[in-house]
C-alpha cells in the first residue's frame, strides 16, 4: 500500500506564494512552525479536496519556509515528493535490494529518503504508528544528500 501525501516546495515570501496557489483555488490547511529547525511548513489542499486533507486524506502542497535566507538556484527550491507506506522498512529494503541509495534510512521507523535516477528526492512516511526501531536501519549513517 502507497498513497501519495505531498510534494514540497521551499519559498522565500509564503504570504506571496500562498496567495499564487490562492488564485488557483488551494487553500491552507495547516501550518507547522519549528523554533528549533528555524522552518515554517504550510500546507494547502485544493477547494475540492479540502476537507478530507486536513484530516491528512488528500495530497497537498507543503510549503518551506526556512527562517534563514537562502538563494534557491538549480530547482533548489522543490524540495521531495512524498508518500505512505504500509511498512517502511519492506520499502527500503526492495528499494536497497534493487541497488537504490537509502539516502536517509528509516533508524526511527518512521521516515526515509530516496532520490530517483534523476536525482529527485523521495519521502517515505510509515502508515500508523512508528515501526519498532530495526538492523539494518537503526545503525545506517545518511549517504549523500536527501
Amino acid at each position: 500500500m502507497t498513497r501519495f501525501l505531498h510534494t514540497m516546495i521551499r519559498v522565500s515570501d509564503p504570504e506571496a506564494t500562498i496567495r499564487f496557489f490562492e488564485l488557483i483555488g488551494l487553500r491552507e490547511t495547516r501550518r507547522m512552525e519549528s523554533e528549533k529547525g528555524r522552518f515554517t511548513l504550510i500546507y494547502l489542499a485544493a477547494d475540492e479536496d479540502f476537507e478530507a486533507a486536513r484530516a491528512h486524506r488528500a495530497p497537498e502542497v507543503e510549503l518551506t519556509w526556512n527562517w534563514d535566507p537562502e538563494d534557491y538556484q538549480g530547482g533548489r527550491n522543490f524540495g521531495h515528493l512524498a508518500f505512505q507506506v504500509a511498512d517502511i522498512y519492506a520499502v527500503c529494503a526492495r528499494l536497497m535490494a534493487a541497488g537504490v541509495t537509502i539516502n536517509r534510512p528509516p533508524r526511527d521507523g518512521h521516515m526515509a529518503f530516496v532520490r530517483t535516477p534523476d536525482g529527485i528526492s523521495v519521502e517515505f512516511l510509515q502508515k500508523g504508528t512508528p515501526l519498532a526501531p530495526a538492523e539494518p536501519w537503526a545503525s545506517m549513517p545518511n549517504t549523500g544528500s536527501w
